[in-house]
């Protein structure tokens, strides 16, 4: 009975548990901000109203995202969610990810042309943050336009960066038939018999010539030897001379 008793007593804790997490899903859920494409509409259009505030050399952004996120939440309620609120943290947090969103269209668009853009809010960010981009580049050039890279940078002419064309199939070449490649098959190992037979004469031609030599050099050696033991002749005397001497 005992071990019953546990089992059951495990069962319940389990289900408590479990209803415990739920709810504390569904808390979650209620706190987590959702944006819609309405609510996202809401927030470009404030942000960008207040984009002047916020390009202010001193300025406390956290107040000013409490401002945004107090008006999206104004102009939400009055087209009827009551029960919305939008943190500043959750405005800011998608303003950045919007922003980095703009800058890899922008550079598209710089590339290929706005028509090549399809995100449906670059357009009316770009009204807006494309000036103050272009006003930005145009203060920095000016601040370098006295200066040694500035004048580097105005001599120089850039080559605009135009997209690839779209690869076309190649014509592949016809592949030969069997027969073809036998037959150069056949004539690369006939030349290389008839390198292999005039390599073996002209070795052979090399060893007679050292052969001729060698025997040439000995027949020299052996007339030399020759002629070194010839016995001298006898020499014949006088017989006037000895019969002169006699007397």
């Amino acid at each position: 009975m005992e071990v019953i008793e546990s089992i059951v007593t495990d069962g319940i804790e389990v289900e408590e548990s479990t209803a415990t997490v739920s709810t504390l899903d569904s808390e979650k859920s209620k706190t987590e901000f959702v944006w819609t494409l309405q609510a996202t509409w809401h927030l470009v259009r404030v942000r960008l109203d207040m984009d002047h505030e916020f390009d202010q050399p001193v300025c406390k952004k956290k107040l000013l995202w409490e401002t945004v996120a107090e008006r999206v939440t104004t102009r939400l309620r009055a087209e009827g969610y009551q029960d919305v609120a939008v943190k500043a943290f959750e405005c800011d947090l998608k303003w950045r990810n919007m922003l980095a969103t703009y800058r890899k269209n922008a550079e598209r668009a710089k590339r290929l042309g706005t028509h090549s853009v399809h995100w449906e809010f670059f357009k009316t960010m770009h009204e807006v943050l494309g000036r103050s981009y272009e006003e930005i580049d145009a203060q920095r050039r000016a601040k370098l336009s006295g200066t040694k890279v500035g004048k580097t940078m105005a001599s120089k002419r850039y080559t605009p960066i135009l997209p690839t064309p779209p690869l076309t199939a190649t014509a592949v070449p016809p592949s030969r038939p069997p027969q073809d490649v036998l037959q150069l098959y056949l004539e690369l190992q006939e030349r290389k018999l008839n390198m292999w037979a005039q390599q073996k004469a002209l070795e052979e031609r090399k060893i007679e010539a050292i052969n001729n030599l060698a025997r040439a050099i000995s027949s020299l050696a052996q007339d030399s030897t020759d002629r070194g033991q010839m016995p001298k002749e006898p020499t014949v005397s006088d017989p006037l001379s000895s019969l002169s001497s006699q007397h």
